[in-house]
C-alpha cells in the first residue's frame, strides 16, 4: 500500500513539474513576443515605420499564413502518391447463426443438408496496402503546385506593396500637419508681435483702435486654425498606427529631415511602362496559367487510374469465445486495379467547356487590367508633373511673399502703409507657406503613386 502511494505521489509531482514548465514556456514566449513588438522607438523615421509595418501588419501576416496553408494543401493533395496503408479489425457474435444448404453426398437425390454457415464468434484482421501508379488528378496537382506557391507568394508581395504605399502616405500626411503647425506657430509669433506693436501705437495716440483689433482678429483665427491642425494631427497619427500595425496606446513621434525629402522628390519620368513589373499583372498571369492547366486536366481526365494493391486477411471463428483466437485462416492477395471512367453524364465535357469559358473571361480581365494599369500610369505621371510644377511656383511665391511682408511691415512702422496692408501681406505669406507644404505633400504622394504604377516598389 505504501509503495502504491509513493508511486502516486511521484506521478502527481511529475504532472506538477510538467504544468509548471508549460506555463513558464508560455510566459517566456509571450514576453519575447511583447519584446519584439516593443522594439519600435517612440521617435520613428520613415524606414523604421516601413520595417515595422512589413513585420507586424496584420494583412501581411495573413498573407504569410495563406502561403503556409497553400503549401500544406499541396502536400495534402500530393500525399496520395505515397502508399496508402490501412488496417481493419472486427469482432462479431451471432445471436442466430445463418444456415447454409449443402448437397447431400450420401443421397444426391435427397434433400440438401443444412449446416451452420459460421461459428458463433468470429473475428477478422485485414491489412490493406494501395499504391497509385497513375492518376490524372494527381498529375494535375503536381503540375500546378509550383504555380500555386508562386501565386501565394505574389499575394504576399501585393500586401507588402500596398502596406508600403499606405504607410508612406500616412507618414507624409503626419509630416504635413507637423509642418503646418510649425508654420502656424511662426505666424502666431508674428501676429502677437504685430498686435503688441499696434496696441502700443494706439496707446501712444498714433493710431486708432482699429489696427490692434484687426491684429487681434487675425491672431484668434490663426490660433483656431492651429487647434484644428493639432486635432487633425491626432487622427493622422491614429491612421499611421493602424496601417503600421501599432497598438493604439503606443506613443509615436515622427522624425524627419525636410531637406532630405525635398531632395528625394525627383523621379525619372522617362521610364517606359512595363506591365510585367506590376504585381497585379503577375497575379493575372498566374491565374491564366492555372486555368490553362485545369483545361488540360479536364481534357485528359478520361484516362484511367492505375493502382497496385496488396491485402492480407486473418479470419478467426469458434463457437467458444475463449477459444476464438486458437486457430486462424490467413489469406493474402496482390493485384492491380485499372479504373476507366466510361460515362459520367457528360460531366467531363461540361467541365472542359466551363474551364475554357473561364480562361476566356480571364483573358478579357487581362485586357482590362492592361488598360487600367496604363490609365493609372498616365494619371500618376500627369499628377506628378503638375504637382512638381506647382511646387516650383509655390517655392517662388514664398520668397516673394516674404519680401512683400517685410517691405510692407517696414513701411507700416514708418507710417507709410496702413495696417490693413500688413494683415493682407501677412495672410499672403501664411497662405504661400501652407500652400507650399500642401503641394510638397502632393508631390511626395504622387511620386509614390507613380512608382507603384511603374512597378518600381519591389524587393521590400
Amino acid at each position: 500500500m505504501t509503495g502504491k502511494r509513493n508511486n502516486l505521489n511521484k506521478i502527481i509531482n511529475g504532472l506538477i513539474w510538467i504544468l509548471l514548465l508549460f506555463f513558464f514556456n508560455r510566459l517566456q514566449a509571450q514576453t519575447l513576443n511583447n519584446t519584439l513588438r516593443d522594439t519600435l522607438p517612440s521617435e520613428v523615421t520613415l524606414p523604421q515605420c516601413l520595417k515595422y509595418a512589413l513585420a507586424n501588419q496584420s494583412l501581411i501576416k495573413q498573407s504569410l499564413i495563406d502561403e503556409d496553408i497553400t503549401k500544406r494543401n499541396i502536400r495534402l493533395s500530393l500525399s496520395d502518391w505515397y502508399p496508402q496503408l490501412e488496417f481493419d479489425a472486427s469482432l462479431q457474435h451471432y445471436f442466430k447463426v445463418p444456415i447454409a444448404s449443402y448437397p447431400n453426398l450420401l443421397d444426391p437425390s435427397g434433400p440438401p443438408v443444412k449446416l451452420p454457415g459460421a461459428a458463433d464468434y468470429g473475428s477478422s484482421m485485414i491489412f490493406y496496402a494501395n499504391q497509385t501508379l497513375y492518376s490524372t488528378s494527381l498529375l494535375y496537382t503536381a503540375k500546378t503546385s509550383r504555380e500555386l506557391r508562386t501565386q501565394a507568394s505574389q499575394n504576399t508581395e501585393n500586401s507588402k506593396i500596398n502596406t508600403y504605399v499606405d504607410v508612406t502616405k500616412a507618414f507624409f500626411n503626419v509630416l504635413l500637419s507637423e509642418e503646418q503647425i510649425k508654420v502656424l506657430n511662426e505666424d502666431i509669433i508674428r501676429l502677437q508681435r504685430n498686435y503688441k506693436d499696434a496696441y502700443n501705437l494706439y496707446q501712444n495716440g498714433l493710431t486708432d483702435n482699429i489696427d490692434f483689433q484687426r491684429a487681434s482678429i487675425s491672431l484668434s483665427n490663426v490660433e483656431a486654425q492651429k487647434k484644428s491642425a493639432e486635432e487633425a494631427l491626432k487622427a493622422k497619427y491614429s491612421v499611421l498606427k493602424q496601417v503600421m500595425g501599432v497598438a493604439p496606446e503606443k506613443q509615436l513621434t515622427v522624425s524627419y529631415d525636410s531637406s532630405q525629402y525635398q531632395n528625394e522628390i525627383l523621379i525619372d519620368t522617362a521610364k517606359i511602362l512595363d506591365y510585367n513589373n506590376r504585381i497585379e499583372y503577375k497575379l493575372m498571369q498566374s491565374a491564366l496559367n492555372l486555368q490553362n492547366s485545369q483545361i488540360s486536366y479536364y481534357r485528359f481526365s478520361f484516362l484511367p487510374t492505375l493502382s497496385a494493391f496488396y491485402n492480407y486477411n486473418l479470419q478467426y471463428g469458434n463457437n467458444e469465445f475463449s477459444n476464438l483466437f486458437e486457430m486462424s485462416s490467413p489469406s493474402s492477395l496482390l493485384g492491380m486495379k485499372l479504373t476507366f471512367p466510361l460515362f459520367q453524364g457528360m460531366n467531363r465535357m461540361e467541365n472542359l467547356n466551363k474551364a475554357k469559358l473561364q480562361y476566356t473571361r480571364l483573358e478579357l480581365g487581362m485586357d482590362y487590367l492592361k488598360s487600367q494599369i496604363n490609365s493609372e500610369y498616365s494619371l500618376a505621371l500627369s499628377g506628378y508633373k503638375s504637382n512638381l510644377n506647382e511646387l516650383r511656383v509655390a517655392k517662388r511665391n514664398i520668397a516673394t511673399a516674404i519680401k512683400i511682408y517685410s517691405t510692407v511691415k517696414l513701411q507700416y512702422d514708418k507710417g507709410i502703409k496702413a495696417y490693413l496692408e500688413v494683415i493682407v501681406s501677412e495672410t499672403d505669406l501664411r497662405t504661400a507657406e501652407l500652400n507650399y507644404l500642401n503641394v510638397l505633400y502632393q508631390v511626395l504622394t504622387s511620386k509614390i503613386d507613380l512608382e507603384k504604377a511603374l512597378g518600381l516598389i519591389i524587393n521590400i
